[in-house]
């Protein structure tokens, strides 16, 4: 057998050791996220679209639990320039509040406080990292995501972890909907979860 053949054959026989062994705590969490991405595919989704104007809000909820320093202004920086893309878009500000967890909204005074800048027409687009920053009952946030739909200039909230704009054609069919979030075995992903999203996007 030629020389070229056979090293050929001993290629295709070797196989690259697996390093599952190094990050077994991650794997359900990686299969978690992984099963998450593929659901968001499967669904309609649309964006806010970068060129009609918008008058845009970015509300954070903060908490410095990270192992990255000034994690808060590093943040601020992805959302500005992301927002930067989009020259049609008029950045409002900044509504920060802080905590681990999302408390009852009435408590939250920053978000109090957007949403009184929604009512007052000087906000149109909410843009967040993820819904469990407004609240984790799905309730109230299909409640929110109404009434803010439902106002005469109507605001929109983009939660960018789900993928979720709640403007979307087919959430605004039926306002009157119980759940404006799309299936009943949608899940809120968990901080790590969201945490490790955004640093592999």
């Amino acid at each position: 057998m030629p020389e070229q053949t056979m090293q050929n054959q001993g290629m295709e026989q070797m196989v690259m050791p697996s390093f599952d062994w190094l990050s077994e705590g991650q794997l359900e969490k990686n299969a978690l996220l992984a099963e998450h991405r593929n659901w968001l595919r499967k669904i309609r989704r649309e964006r806010p679209h970068p060129e009609n104007h918008h008058r845009v809000a970015v509300y954070i909820r903060y908490f410095n639990q990270t192992r990255y320093e000034d994690y808060l202004s590093a943040h601020k920086k992805q959302f500005l320039d992301t927002l930067s893309l989009c020259p049609n878009w008029e950045f409002i500000g900044f509504y920060i509040d802080e905590g681990s967890t999302a408390p009852n909204m009435e408590s939250s005074s920053e978000w109090a406080r957007l949403l009184q800048d929604c009512f007052d027409e000087k906000v149109d687009l909410i843009i967040t990292q993820k819904a469990s920053n407004v609240s984790k009952k799905l309730t109230e946030l299909s409640f929110c995501a109404r009434l803010m739909a439902a106002l005469p200039k109507p605001v929109g909230i983009y939660f960018v972890s789900e993928d979720i704009y709640t403007l979307a054609s087919y959430y605004r069919e039926d306002l009157h909907d119980p759940y404006f979030l799309p299936g009943p075995d949608w899940k809120i992903l968990s901080e790590d979860d969201t945490r490790r999203e955004m640093l592999h996007d």
